[in-house]
C-alpha cells in the first residue's frame, strides 16, 4: 500500500480509469424487485439532498468500459452487461442509486449533416469532420437526428433497454454533447475555433442550429423513457429525484472564459432549460473557467476530475471550489483512488454550505465501506 498522503499517477496502460468489471446478467434473470426497493430507499436520500442547502452523498459509479467503447454497437451486450452493473453496485455502499444508459458514441448530433461512424476493431466509433468552413455547414440541408442512421440505433436501443426492463429500471438520455463540442465533429477545430474571432455571428448562428437539433432528440427519447428518466444523465451521479441536463463541454478548455460565456452558453442555456437548468461536465482542469461556469443561467450541477488516477490533468487547485459553498450548485466530485486518497481530497474540497457528491470507484465493498464512513464524517453538517 503507499504511504499514506502519496497518490498514484494516471495508468496510460488502462483502457479506462473509472471502469468496473461485471458480470453481465440477462433481463430474463434479473431481479428488478429487489432493484426497485434498493433504487427506492436510495432515492429518499436523493430527495433530501436535493432540497437541502448543505449537505454530502456518495455514489458508487458502476461504469462498465465495453459499454462506453466497441460494445455499445451490440445493445442486447450492453444491457446484460449494464444490468450486472446495477447487481453489483447494491454490494457497495453508496447514498445514490446507478442507472442505465442507451450509449452509442457522442457523434449524434453531427449525423445530422451527413456524417456517420468510422469503427475500428476494439474501438469506440470515431466521427472525422466533412466541413471545412461554416458556410459549407450552412449551405448543407441537415436532417432529424432521429432520420439518421445513428439516431435510429440509439432510439431503438433506447427502446429495447426499456422494453426489456418493463420501464422499471432508472435510465438516462444518451451522451449529450453541448454544441461547441459536436462542432469538432464537423469542422477541423483550428478552422472553428479561428472563427470564433473572425465571424462569432456566424458561430452563433450555428449553435442555435445544434441546439435546435439537440433539444428535438431529447424530446424523441424522452417519449420512449418517460418517467423512468434520471437527471442529469450521463458521467453524472444521477436520480429520479433531480433536475438538469448532463452536458459535456470539453472544448471550454478551448477559448477564453468571456467567450465561452458569450458565444458558448446560451446554446447550452437553451438545451438544458427543458429539464430545469445545466449540469456543466469537461474533462482536464477548467479551474480557471469556474467564474464562467458559475455565470451559466441554471446551473445546477457541476462536475470534474479529482485526483491524479480519474484524468491526466486533474484539477489540483481543490481550494478554488469552495466559492460553490452557499450557491446551491451541486459539485459532482470523481475521486478514482483508494480511502486515504479520497479522504486527503475531500477534505481540501469541502467546506460547510457546500452541495458534494463525492464519486467514487473503490475495488472491493470493503474500500467502499471506508470511503463511505471517512466521507460522511468529514462532511458532517
Amino acid at each position: 500500500m503507499p504511504e499514506r498522503g502519496f497518490m498514484k499517477k494516471f495508468d496510460t496502460s488502462v483502457k479506462d480509469a473509472q471502469a468496473t468489471t461485471v458480470i453481465s446478467v440477462s433481463p430474463e434473470k434479473f431481479d428488478f424487485d429487489e432493484y426497485a426497493e434498493y433504487a427506492a430507499n436510495l432515492n429518499e436520500k436523493c430527495d433530501a439532498f436535493w432540497k437541502a442547502r448543505s449537505g454530502v452523498l456518495v455514489y458508487r459509479r458502476m461504469r462498465v468500459a465495453d459499454c462506453f467503447s466497441y460494445g455499445c454497437r451490440d445493445m442486447k451486450a450492453s444491457l446484460e452487461n449494464q444490468l450486472g452493473a446495477l447487481k453489483k453496485s447494491m454490494i457497495f455502499k453508496a447514498d445514490v442509486p446507478n442507472f442505465l444508459e442507451p450509449w452509442y458514441g457522442i457523434g449524434t448530433i453531427a449525423s445530422a449533416f451527413g456524417s456517420d461512424y468510422t469503427w475500428i476493431e476494439g474501438h469506440a466509433p470515431a466521427m472525422k469532420p466533412s466541413f471545412r468552413s461554416l458556410d459549407e455547414i450552412f449551405c448543407y440541408k441537415h436532417h432529424e437526428v432521429a432520420n439518421t442512421a445513428i439516431g435510429r440505433h440509439t432510439l431503438c436501443m433506447t427502446e429495447y433497454f426499456t422494453e426489456k426492463t418493463k420501464g422499471r429500471l432508472p435510465i438516462s438520455l444518451t451522451d449529450t454533447q453541448s454544441p461547441l463540442n459536436i462542432a469538432g465533429y464537423l469542422l477541423p477545430l483550428d478552422k472553428f475555433l479561428i472563427s470564433f474571432l473572425t465571424e462569432p455571428e456566424k458561430v452563433l448562428h450555428f449553435f442555435d442550429i445544434l441546439a435546435s437539433l439537440s433539444s428535438g432528440f431529447n424530446n424523441e427519447q424522452l417519449k420512449i423513457i418517460r418517467k423512468s428518466l434520471v437527471c442529469p444523465g450521463h458521467g453524472f451521479a444521477s436520480s429520479v429525484c433531480w433536475k438538469g441536463l448532463g452536458m459535456s463541454d470539453d472544448n471550454i478548455l478551448m477559448i477564453s472564459p468571456e467567450q465561452y460565456l458569450q458565444i458558448a452558453a446560451p446554446s447550452v442555456e437553451k438545451i438544458c432549460k427543458p429539464f430545469g437548468g445545466p449540469a456543466f461536465h469537461s474533462c482536464g482542469n477548467w479551474t480557471p473557467w469556474i467564474d464562467a461556469v458559475m455565470k451559466v443561467k441554471g446551473l445546477l450541477t457541476a462536475d470534474g476530475a479529482f485526483s491524479p488516477e480519474t484524468d491526466p490533468d486533474a484539477i489540483t487547485s481543490l481550494e478554488t471550489f469552495h466559492r460553490m459553498a452557499g450557491k446551491g450548485i451541486v459539485l459532482n466530485a470523481r475521486i478514482v483512488g483508494d480511502a486515504d486518497t479520497i479522504e486527503q481530497q475531500v477534505r481540501r474540497l469541502w467546506v460547510p454550505g457546500m452541495k458534494l457528491i463525492v464519486v467514487t470507484y473503490c475495488p472491493t465493498p470493503e474500500e467502499q465501506t471506508r470511503a463511505y464512513d471517512l466521507i460522511h464524517e468529514i462532511c458532517q453538517t
